[in-house]
């Protein structure tokens, strides 16, 4: 059984295939809010655009930075699948998104059914190219994408869970009571 989260929470599988993390990748919200897979944030932790930050020593390596929610609208019928909430690119080695080439704008997470996955993608560029913005941004697909723009297999991936602002987390049992 596998212990890597990325395949627990069905992020490998759902929008990913099997791939090997070959970069070190780090989206802070809020200047001190680190996701870790599998994390779980309110809207309100991430309204903001994040900070993307990918350890390496060579400002000639370009990355792509994908943001999507595979379980839009909601968890149990997600007909517009990897909704695309972000998509950079050039995005040096070293720096942060400070230096990026937003192709789309960031659209804060707003779940109002159920929890949420939110995936970030990241892929190593091969050459300084030109992308273009999906004409909407229901349905997205990454392995389109990244076939699309020769852009190969994700070198690294990291997702939080969210749901609305007020939701409860899920079921729970309350003695006396049953299930909630």
């Amino acid at each position: 059984m596998s212990r890597d989260p990325l395949v627990v929470g069905n992020v490998v599988g759902d929008i990913l295939d099997p791939f090997a993390k070959a970069a070190s990748l780090r989206i802070i919200y809020n200047n001190n809010k680190e996701v870790t897979n599998g994390s779980e944030l309110k809207p309100s932790m991430v309204a903001h655009e994040p900070r993307a930050k990918i350890r390496g020593r060579d400002m000639r390596t370009l990355y792509t930075l994908v943001m999507v929610d595979p379980d839009a609208p909601s968890p149990s019928n997600p007909t517009k699948r990897e909704y695309l909430h972000w998509l950079v690119t050039d995005i040096p080695e070293t720096a942060n998104t400070s230096h990026i080439n937003e192709i789309v704008s960031y659209e804060s997470p707003q779940p109002t059914a159920g929890i949420h996955r939110f995936v970030f993608v990241l892929f190593k560029q091969t050459v300084r190219q030109t992308i273009y913005a999906p004409g909407w941004r229901q349905n997205f697909n990454c392995r389109d994408f990244a076939q699309l723009y020769n852009l190969g297999p994700p070198v690294a991936a990291v997702y939080f869970n969210c749901q609305r602002e007020n939701g409860c987390g899920g079921r729970r049992y309350r003695p006396g009571s049953g299930w909630l």
